[in-house]
């Protein structure tokens, strides 16, 4: 007998035969769906079986398309954020200095109207430089020679006195501030007329009034004006208040300390009086202030 060996794989219909099979049960059944709507149902209950599945083959792609959205969105909020800071620190710089030429104005504007109360003379000027030499306080002003400006002259600001020219340059001038050591400027006390010196104390914000009696009639307060008694200063300008007064019984003078009226450091602006300095103290200023005072003859 021979002996047939067994089949490993079975034989069914050929791929022909398949092919045609499943194309005419397709066609049969595309044509009862149209007409009958025979698959609506079982269309609608595999959909919701592969739903899940098809969320599940979607989730990779959606992660990555937002991953990649929320980047974009992030380096996009990033440089948006930079430029907002940018334009707010351009903002912040335009606001100081539109502040700078607010004050400047109201400034300029306290300078004209100033002008005829101190002085029929007077040319403005600028500040250039001040002075960081801790044993002298000078600043530097863009007048000179050219402009006239001479030695000695009288150095204002709207509020009061700040010094007198010490030296002169073709286009610029040195002004030797009341609260360097060596300034003095003969004063009397608003109040009363009382006649005094005060002196720089080379500090900026310190002037000192030496040689008054312990019991002398003055106060914490008191405004110090000039008294126009050596033919420099005219009478009437501010110079300073009293801010501290030590009367020790062991001695015979008062330590006297006052704070100035003017400061360099409040504007950039200034007045030189250039011309003669008038006859009578300006029309504003207070009676006691003037020569001639309640207490004229005292020293």
């Amino acid at each position: 007998m021979e002996a047939t060996p067994p089949d490993f794989f079975k034989r069914g219909p050929s791929l022909f035969a398949r092919f045609l099979f499943f194309a005419i049960l397709a066609v049969v059944l595309i044509a009862a769906d149209a007409r009958y709507a025979v698959v609506s149902d079982l269309r609608g209950i595999i959909a919701a079986v592969l739903y899940p599945l098809e969320r599940a083959a979607e989730f990779p792609v959606n992660s990555i398309q937002s991953l990649t959205k929320f980047g974009l969105s992030y380096a996009d909020l990033q440089h948006e954020n930079v430029n907002l800071r940018v334009e707010a620190r351009k903002l912040k710089v335009e606001l100081l200095s539109y502040r700078a030429l607010v004050q400047e104005n109201a400034h300029l504007r306290q300078l004209l109207r100033a002008r005829e109360r101190y002085f029929p003379h007077v040319s403005t000027a600028d500040i250039i430089f001040v002075g960081k030499d801790p044993f002298s306080r000078k600043i530097l002003i863009d007048r000179g020679l050219g402009e006239g400006i001479h030695s000695g002259e009288v150095v204002v600001d709207d509020i009061g006195v700040l010094g007198q020219v010490t030296q002169v340059y073709p286009t610029s001038s040195e002004v030797s501030l009341i609260t360097d050591k060596d300034e003095a400027v003969p004063v009397q006390v608003l109040r009363n007329g009382l006649r005094a010196i005060v002196f720089g104390s080379g500090n900026e914000d310190e002037l000192n009034l030496p040689y008054m009696d312990a019991n002398a009639d003055i106060k914490v307060g008191d405004v110090l004006v000039t008294s126009g008694i050596d033919g420099v200063y005219p009478a009437g300008l501010p110079v300073g208040v009293v801010e501290k007064i030590d009367r020790s019984p062991e001695l015979p003078f008062a330590t006297i300390h006052c704070i100035p009226s003017a400061g360099t450091e409040r504007n950039r602006q200034v007045f030189i009086l250039t011309g003669p300095p008038p006859v009578n103290p300006p029309a504003d200023a207070p009676k006691a202030a003037g020569v001639g005072g309640p207490h004229a003859g005292n020293s």
